[in-house]
């Protein structure tokens, strides 16, 4: 039964060499998925893109189903399952401030560096971006310590906040991503041919 590093069946040493493999599956997967190309995660901002909001709803819900499945054949503990603790007001801060940088630079942490995996510039300059608010972060970090710890919830998940249970959430999480899914495609066409007209 899983997790298998915290139930001893796997030796604790094991943890560096698996994140290094999964790393190196995950930068495969944003590159096949066009997530190295800025163009194609700020689409998702301009209407004519949404291969970032396809990709991501797709990996939320297989992951999702995939958990209650294990959970229910007991393959998995889902008790062992490390949550991360929810800080509201600072996440949601956190959230504006990552969301405003992918629309201006056209990356995120993850994709960056993809971005540079491939030899892009434009990877290259935001990932020195990063660093550099890392480390104004990390010296300034005294001054807003306090609200940086504020509002701890706990390790709590939404079905936890919304008291729906497990199954009955990620059904609906499915249709809502269907709904996406359906919904994007035609606002991607229609964006996509206002600019063609515009061009022409």
């Amino acid at each position: 039964m899983g997790p298998l590093i915290p139930n001893g069946f796997i030796p604790g040493d094991w943890n560096f060499v698996i994140a290094i493999l999964l790393g190196i599956a995950f930068g495969f997967i944003l590159e096949a998925s066009g997530f190295s190309s800025s163009r194609n995660i700020t689409g998702v901002f301009y209407g004519y893109n949404f291969v970032v909001l396809r990709v991501f709803f797709t990996a939320v819900i297989v992951a999702m189903v995939g958990l209650l499945y294990f959970d229910y054949f007991g393959w998995i503990d889902l008790a062992k399952i490390f949550i991360l603790p929810t800080y509201l007001g600072p996440m949601l801060v956190g959230s504006v401030i990552m969301g405003l940088g992918f629309i201006l630079g056209g990356f995120c942490p993850g994709t960056s560096f993809t971005a540079i995996a491939i030899g892009k510039i434009d990877g290259l300059v935001f990932t020195v971006g990063l660093y550099l608010g890392i480390f104004i972060f990390a010296e300034s970090f005294p001054l807003f310590a306090d609200f940086y710890n504020s509002g701890n919830m706990g390790n709590v998940t939404l079905t936890d906040v919304t008291g729906i249970a497990a199954p009955w959430f990620a059904l609906a999480f499915t249709f809502i991503a269907l709904a996406a899914f359906w919904g994007t495609m035609f606002i991607e066409k229609r964006v996509r041919k206002n600019i063609k007209e515009y061009k022409f």
